[in-house]
């Protein structure tokens, strides 16, 4: 063999360990980081034992934690509503036409800002009115205006479509103080008791006006309420063996367990007979459910939904929801997960219950029960 072949062969055997350590040492970058990434433990809200982490911003909840002192049942949020807003006002409206029907609202001074305005004669607001009514949208919060057309008769919602020319003798102007967004800003509570007191000038009445600070207060205080309640439950199914659900064989599952596919929402609703939904069926990653790519969707996952506020007896929907989950679960040959794809067990099945049941129970002692009107205009 000549020197140069030996050569030759050197080289090579240089260049193969080159590139085995240059693996080697490849594999233990990525080793080591991958330790990183997985050295915290992560805590599944559900399941860990109640602890208070409340924090004066308003944040995602956490569902295992305990009320803070000072928002929990005693006092009440009504005990804590500042001076001169009014006291929850739950009168029927009056069935007055074939199109006004009677129904319960509430002009309620806990959770709305209520200006109002009294006059002994009925007040002339055709136009006036309608242009107020046309700016129910620019303070941020919801708007809604109340109309009586005389002492002791019931309180009628007024619309653009409906009674904005009814002649009344007392108004109320009502500017929602929090929702899912956040509590309204002092700006907005500002301009909304310039606008209607201008109204009020305009119209030769004059308007309650209550104190904008103190409102202010309050929205904080309920918005923080009502983040320590706005929990969602998630159940997830993952495929048993790393495979693939087709989104036509979840959609045949969803439809023939009463679940439908609505417009552009990327979900399946269940919906109760009165059309409120119960919980949704959504995808476990991120392409949302259409019609237009159903058919040809593969996914690893899926989840159902319950959104706590907003469902009443939560123990029965969610005892519902468990059992579409398991049966979901059989049929795609799938296992039901945690967020952290633990396995869920009975026992962890029965503490999420538990955990629900708290909410709703502390909302009904706030008198803002689960999936109430009350409930469903804060958690929008």
């Amino acid at each position: 063999m000549s020197d140069l072949q030996i050569s030759l062969i050197a080289i090579g055997f240089v260049l193969i360990g080159g590139v085995v350590f240059f693996n080697w040492m490849q594999q233990r970058r990525y080793q080591r980081g991958t330790e990183d990434a997985f050295k915290h433990k992560y805590k599944d809200v559900l399941l860990e034992p109640d602890k208070s982490t409340f924090k004066e911003e308003r944040i995602e909840p956490q569902f295992g934690k305990e009320m803070p002192k000072d928002l929990q049942v005693e006092p009440s949020v009504e005990a804590k509503k500042p001076t001169g807003i009014d006291r929850p006002d739950l009168e029927l409206l009056a069935a007055t036409t074939e199109s006004t029907k009677p129904v319960k609202v509430y002009s309620n001074g806990v959770i709305d800002y209520v200006v109002s305005i009294q006059s002994d004669t009925p007040i002339a607001t055709t136009t006036d009115l309608a242009e107020m009514l046309q700016r129910k949208f620019d303070f941020g919060k919801p708007v809604r205006w109340f109309g009586k057309r005389n002492v002791g008769e019931f309180w009628e919602e007024i619309t653009i479509e409906a009674n904005s020319e009814s002649d009344y003798t007392s108004l109320k102007a009502c500017l929602q103080l929090t929702d899912r967004s956040g509590p309204v800003s002092e700006v907005s509570l500002s301009e909304f008791r310039d606008t209607v007191r201008n109204f009020a000038e305009n119209i030769n009445v004059v308007a309650d006006t209550p104190d904008i600070q103190e409102a202010r207060s309050q929205a904080v205080l309920l918005d923080q309420f009502c983040a320590e309640v706005d929990v969602m439950i998630g159940i997830n199914i993952i495929s048993k063996d790393g495979g693939a659900f087709t989104g036509t064989k979840i959609r045949a599952l969803a439809e023939a367990s009463g679940f439908k596919l609505e417009g552009g929402g990327g979900v399946f609703s269940f919906r109760e007979a009165n059309d409120t939904v119960k919980f949704t069926l959504n995808n476990y990653e991120s392409t949302p459910f259409l019609p237009d790519n159903i058919r040809t969707l593969t996914t690893n996952g899926i989840t159902l939904l319950l959104d706590v506020p907003r469902i009443t007896n939560g123990e029965r929907v969610f005892d519902q929801m468990t059992h579409l989950s398991r049966i979901f679960a059989t049929t795609l040959g799938g296992v039901m997960v945690d967020d952290n794809r633990v396995p869920l067990s009975d026992s962890g099945i029965k503490k999420i219950k538990q955990k629900l049941s708290g909410i709703q129970s502390i909302m009904k002692s706030r008198d803002f029960p689960a999936g109430s009107e009350i409930a469903l205009r804060l958690f929008v």
